[in-house]
């Protein structure tokens, strides 16, 4: 008589594969012993592994490098390909809820590890970005500061996170919702704001620092659907 594991092979080879990985200490890459010793260690087939492989890779258990191996986790986010994919998925409004998220926790940061230089190259984005005689002047300053703060951290995972967040905004359709004058005018919104973000990482304020940020990016995002609406009315 088959029992329900009998019945159903690729289950319990699964069910091994799950085991295993949960009791095995691998390295801290997370890469997974070579297919054939992976497979004389379970008692199973190549054929059986590569399945049960697929299956966990298809959670998101598992993702692999060709060439490199199999890896527990989730595949990183290191390609272009990987940038243009979440930009289809993606779109301006999205984008700015995950700066909400993400970029106020930065500034926190920032305001606790900021250098006297890093305060001074963000006074210099500050600088230049009021002297800005286009918008993508201004946008290429404005990117510089955020990073900026980003890079004040002294986190490589956080200025990596930025990097992630900024490629993808730069590849939605952004430059779009642009519209006249040519160049931000001086009551622009951005520069007071900016100012008070600044200020508030060099007086190693973290509450203010991030809540200033926020206070921006709220604004941003404002603006944002209102120049939304304008177009969709104007259609």
């Amino acid at each position: 008589m088959l029992t329900p594991n009998d019945a159903h092979p690729e289950k319990t080879i699964v069910t091994q594969l799950r085991a295993y990985l949960a009791q095995t200490d691998l390295p801290e890459d997370g890469r997974l012993p070579p297919e054939r010793e992976l497979s004389a260690a379970l008692g199973v087939s190549r054929t059986e592994l590569r399945k049960a492989l697929d299956v966990l890779e298809s959670e998101g258990q598992l993702w692999r490098h060709v060439g490199k191996g199999t890896f527990v986790g989730s595949r990183p986010l290191d390609t272009f390909a990987d940038i243009a994919a979440l930009a289809r998925r993606s779109n301006p409004a999205e984008v700015m809820r995950a700066r909400l998220v993400i970029e106020p926790e930065i500034a926190r940061a920032a305001a606790f590890t900021a250098t006297p230089a890093a305060i001074s190259e963000m006074r210099l984005c500050l600088a230049r970005s009021r002297q800005a005689d286009t918008w993508r002047q201004y946008e290429g300053w404005d990117t510089r500061l955020h990073r900026t703060i980003a890079e004040a951290t002294q986190n490589s995972l956080l200025v990596g996170l930025f990097d992630t967040l900024n490629a993808v905004r730069r590849a939605v359709t952004w430059g779009r919702l642009r519209t006249a004058p040519l160049r931000p005018l001086p009551s622009h919104h951005s520069f007071t704001e900016h100012e008070m973000i600044v200020d508030a990482i060099e007086h190693r304020d973290m509450a203010g620092a991030a809540t200033a940020m926020r206070t921006h990016l709220q604004t941003v995002e404002r603006k944002l659907l209102e120049k939304q609406m304008r177009a969709a009315n104007e259609g």
